[in-house]
């Protein structure tokens, strides 16, 4: 299943002199996987063909946060992000293959040059967040071009029967285009503008203040 969120409170502001925003379509979710840790989103940000994702930050300006209510993410051995996820270790701990991380394009270490830079990843079994970080790669790695339309940032897996409408973010975002011009899109909602009404602003920050 895959549901899209043409997201716009933000679309068009301007990360750099020059930037363009004819690059991002808005962000989608498809329904990777169902099992006993529960239901496996992933999480797409869509592009115009031939267009690049670099870089999911956020600023004191745009603060980012991504999570999910009951938000599974193991304890022990799992990852915070997909570049160092080995993939042999599926196989032994199966539940890795659950595991909720960030990623930029790839969905485990297998040539992946992700890095990040301030990044609050401590609480991730609620949320992950930052106001002056980021998760990125350089505009030379090819993880980051568009396959089919879009590019992965996430997986993450709502526990206990829990759907996408569990999900909730608000993430920036920086690329390039096809011709080599720079794209941005800031205050990026997950879930859409619509169902974001019907919780609140107010709901999302409640959430956050209490898991502090």
């Amino acid at each position: 299943m895959k549901t899209k969120y043409i997201c716009g409170s933000g679309v068009g502001l301007l990360l750099l002199a020059g930037t363009a925003s004819a690059a991002y379509q808005g962000m989608s979710a498809d329904l990777h996987a169902t099992s006993a840790y529960g239901n496996t989103y992933r999480i797409y940000v869509e592009l115009d063909a031939g267009d690049r994702l670099d870089a999911v930050y956020g600023s004191s300006a745009n603060g980012l946060v991504l999570g999910g209510n009951g938000l599974y993410h193991t304890p022990s051995f799992g990852v915070d992000m997909a570049s160092t996820l080995n993939p042999a270790l599926i196989a032994v701990f199966t539940s890795l293959a659950y595991d909720s991380w960030v990623t930029i394009g790839l969905e485990d270490q297998t040539g992946n040059v992700l890095a990040q830079q301030g990044v609050n990843f401590s609480n991730f079994g609620d949320e992950v967040t930052t106001d002056n970080g980021s998760w990125y790669i350089t505009p030379d790695d090819a993880q980051g071009e568009e396959v089919g339309g879009r590019v992965l940032i996430a997986q993450l897996t709502i526990s206990g029967g829990g759907s996408e409408a569990d999900l909730y973010g608000n993430l920036n975002f920086q690329g390039k285009l096809a011709d080599g011009s720079n794209w941005g899109a800031t205050d990026q909602w997950l879930p859409a503008p619509g169902a974001l009404a019907l919780l609140g602003l107010a709901g999302i920050a409640g959430r956050r203040r209490r898991r502090a």
